[in-house]
């Protein structure tokens, strides 16, 4: 079976998933007791997790390690200080792929970063999309998935809707001509 790179990510319905200064804080208009928009049922689907640098210095502020019981990669030119030991380090997209081929990652979650997931789409590695719409305008911020190369397409693959107003989308990702 061939490796999967699957971008699971919230986004505010005008394109950002962080505002400014990395804030997150919007995420909690859509926060309800007992629904989890199917992130346990995605997480456990998954076998590895890869995430950018700035990505990974985020996720520490969280407490303990968001990521457990998952190998994880963080592709970075220097390891930021404080990650768990667990969490390996590599350069570049070759470097990233031998790691996951060393842990027998089929299913990988890309993690936050919309500079790696454009990246990945980039070198037509990104195969699905999901995002959380949440009902918020941040004005600015992280962009989504900011392309250097030639436009994505779509195919929609399923539309779920929730009570808080937030619509999940998930997509097949392809290339455009």
């Amino acid at each position: 079976m061939a490796r999967r790179y699957l971008y699971y990510v919230a986004a505010s319905l005008d394109g950002f998933i962080a505002g400014p200064d990395d804030a997150l804080d919007w995420l909690a208009s859509v926060e309800r007791p007992g629904e989890d928009y199917g992130y346990a049922r995605f997480y456990e689907g998954v076998d590895a997790v890869v995430m950018g640098r700035r990505t990974a210095e985020v996720s520490q502020g969280f407490g303990d390690w968001p990521y457990p019981g998952k190998p994880c990669v963080v592709l970075a030119s220097r390891r930021p200080e404080g990650l768990p030991d667990a969490v390996e380090c590599v350069a570049d997209l070759s470097g990233l792929e031998e790691r996951l081929d060393a842990v027998g990652a089929q299913n990988v979650w890309v993690v936050g970063g919309g500079r790696l997931a454009a990246a990945l789409a980039d070198a037509g590695r990104l195969d699905t999309l999901i995002v959380s719409l949440i009902p918020v305008a941040l004005g600015s911020g992280v962009p989504l998935l900011p392309l250097a190369g030639a436009p994505l397409a779509l195919e929609l693959e399923k539309t779920e809707t929730f009570a808080s107003g937030l619509v999940q989308l998930a997509y097949k990702v392809g290339r455009t001509g």
